[in-house]
């Protein structure tokens, strides 16, 4: 596991050691240059929306691919429970190999096909691949996989640091991409030839498309809900995550490596008396999206780690398919103190933001929320 990926999934020892032993911590800015979010052009969402529309079936199939020792959970899942649920494609989420996967930072599911199920399935290949951050960026099986499907016509959409996935397998030389914040300077030096493009959450050059940091998979998962049927069925399935706006609007100034975050990310660390196991409870029918969201915050606080825990060892199946593992049975841990699992997603990562500022205090909660590459909506007290 590069340190790279411990940091944008729960960023580790190693990472903040570096920066102390490094000595240049005095020199990292007070704070991110955050500007005001512009406003993208129409006649560019028009034409991003155009690209991704299907051309192989009326009903496309999206998979959603992993590797079962290091998958991102939000990059995972928040796409597939965002497409599930609009019910516009069929979604199926994969694994390269069969067994169990084992998410990062937290959760352990049952794929529901292996790659080369699918291909038995689906020889013609699907209309969309969506590529989460993975552990081994160069996973020989996920690429050539992906290559295979992006030759059979798939539109391949890299959510965060699966940037850089879909970038060693060639697709992205010469195209304009984006990836987390914490990973551009890596991926362009590693491929030269990509083109970046600042202040956008997403982008499409031709048949692949890139996000921004791990919340990004959110508006681009609803901007292909739009390409496939229409504004009309985006803006449903939109109020009902609560969220107001998916367009590619992006700050990238507000999200780099400062002094707090460095200076968090050490005391947090350092802090090994005081860390705790938090449980969340797995329910039948819970909402993979909130799920994702909600452990996946409490992940990145480095004063917490976040375990599942049910009535019984059987697999808890969620509101849109997905068999989840429980990592315990009963609690013997302590329970989350904000787990709004039954809120709308985005409410539900706003709450969680705010429950971690409650308890580990706000700078934790802004570190949280600079790992996700999310602007926090504050409530007015």
């Amino acid at each position: 596991m590069t340190w790279r990926f411990v940091l944008t999934g729960g960023l580790g020892l190693a990472a903040v050691f570096l920066v102390v032993a490094g000595g240049w911590i005095v020199f990292l800015p007070s704070a991110s240059s955050a500007g005001a979010l512009q406003p993208i052009p129409g006649e560019e969402t028009r034409a991003t929306v155009e690209a991704l529309k299907p051309t192989k079936r009326v009903r496309p199939v999206v998979a959603v691919v992993g590797i079962n020792d290091g998958t991102e959970i939000t990059d995972y899942l928040m796409p597939y429970g965002i497409l599930r649920r609009a019910d516009v494609a069929d979604v199926v989420a994969l694994a390269t190999q069969p067994g169990p996967m084992v998410l990062y930072p937290a959760l352990k599911v049952e794929p529901q096909a292996t790659i080369a199920d699918f291909d038995a399935q689906h020889p013609e290949g699907a209309d969309y691949v969506i590529v989460p951050a993975m552990v081994r960026e160069d996973d020989p099986a996920a690429l050539r996989w992906i290559r295979s499907q992006a030759e059979k016509g798939a539109v391949i959409v890299g959510v965060c640091v699966g940037a850089k996935v879909v970038a060693a397998t060639g697709l992205l030389d010469g195209r304009k991409a984006t990836t987390h914040w914490y990973s551009l300077e890596a991926m362009l030096r590693e491929h030269p030839s990509i083109r970046h493009v600042a202040d956008r959450r997403f982008l499409v050059d031709g048949r692949v498309a890139t996000t921004t940091g791990i919340s990004a998979s959110m508006p681009m998962s609803l901007t292909l809900i739009e390409a496939i049927a229409g504004r009309e069925k985006a803006e449903a399935v939109a109020a009902e995550l609560g969220v107001a706006n998916w367009d590619a609007r992006h700050a990238s100034g507000a999200f780099t490596f400062t002094r707090p975050f460095a200076l968090t990310a050490i005391g947090n660390s350092l802090a090994f008396w005081n860390r705790e196991t938090l449980g969340i409870e797995l329910s039948q029918g819970v909402d993979e999206v909130s799920l994702a969201l909600v452990a996946d915050a409490w992940s990145r606080t480095y004063r917490s780690r976040v375990m599942t825990f049910a009535a019984s060892a059987d697999v808890v199946e969620s509101r849109n398919g997905i068999r989840i593992i429980p990592d315990e049975v009963s609690a013997s841990t302590t329970r989350m103190p904000a787990a709004p699992l039954g809120r709308k997603p985005a409410e539900a990562l706003d709450d969680t933001l705010k429950a971690i500022a409650e308890r580990y205090r706000e700078n934790t909660a802004d570190f949280v929320a600079m790992q996700l590459e999310y602007r926090r909506r504050v409530t007015p007290q």
